[in-house]
């Protein structure tokens, strides 16, 4: 195992126990003192942990702990079972609302021809329209990579092309013997 690999190991197993610790609640917190809040929001001061869970319980409530790191840790009462019905509610909300946005990829030559630059324009306004990004590329061959301005004027065209309904969020850039270019969706006004 590398070096790497191992420090990439230990920071996943570090974040993946992290996002595991799970809310503390009546019972498992085994502080001595605590910061209390109560149910309407009112701070009641800071109490021993059994006194106030025994206040929790009167209430027919739980006692969560909201801020461990805090000195001291801070604990609120509140319906637990309500709180994660919310919570798992707004996580539902977000994931709903998120839009996850693809990568296409139109691959271009040098000696790319009329009618096949206008396939691959007409594919570009398709992926853009639908509202995913497009990776625009060429691959150098050989003598090829004697001439990247070629290369640099195929780009250039292609956006202008595409300027009606894209817009250019990485120009074209030569990596090795690929020159590619990045084409987003134009911003709604």
């Amino acid at each position: 195992m590398t070096v790497r690999a191992f420090f990439m190991f230990i920071l996943f197993w570090r974040c993946f126990n992290i996002s595991k610790q799970e809310i503390q609640i009546n019972d498992e917190i085994r502080d001595k003192e605590i910061r209390v809040i109560g149910s309407d929001g009112a701070q009641l001061g800071i109490m021993p942990a059994s006194k106030a869970l025994s206040m929790a319980e009167s209430a027919n409530l739980d006692l969560v702990k909201i801020a461990p790191q805090a000195q001291p840790p801070v604990c609120k009462i509140m319906d637990y079972g309500k709180y994660r019905f919310e919570q798992a509610k707004r996580e539902k909300e977000a994931r709903k609302n998120q839009k996850v946005v693809d990568i296409k990829e139109v691959r271009l030559s040098l000696n790319i021809d009329t009618h096949d630059f206008n396939t691959k324009l007409n594919h570009t306004q398709r992926f853009i329209k639908s509202g995913d990004k497009v990776k625009v590329s060429i691959r150098f061959r050989g003598r090829e990579m004697g001439h990247p301005e070629l290369g640099t004027e195929i780009m250039k065209k292609f956006a202008d092309a595409c300027q009606e309904f894209a817009v250019v969020e990485k120009p074209a850039k030569l990596e090795g013997r690929n020159m590619l270019m990045f084409l987003a969706p134009k911003p709604n006004k």
